[in-house]
């Protein structure tokens, strides 16, 4: 999964924002899970941006909130 920008993440509504947070903590999970087997070599690099990009959304959702 490639970087999200926040002009990109601006541009998407409640519903698309709400299933891409979960898409990407499914994902963020399954990296948790292969870093605790030590499993995760080439991709421990992905965790800390995965959660920067959860962050970036969920302030998202609490703005489009905070404007109704």
């Amino acid at each position: 999964m490639t970087r999200l920008s926040m002009k990109t993440i601006k541009k998407l509504n409640e519903k698309d924002l709400h299933s891409k947070i979960q898409e990407t903590r499914s994902e963020l999970a399954k990296l948790r899970v292969d870093a605790s087997k030590g499993t995760l070599r080439k991709e421990s690099g992905k965790l800390k941006p995965l959660r920067h990009d959860i962050a970036r959304m969920l302030t998202q959702m609490t703005e489009i909130k905070k404007k109704k």
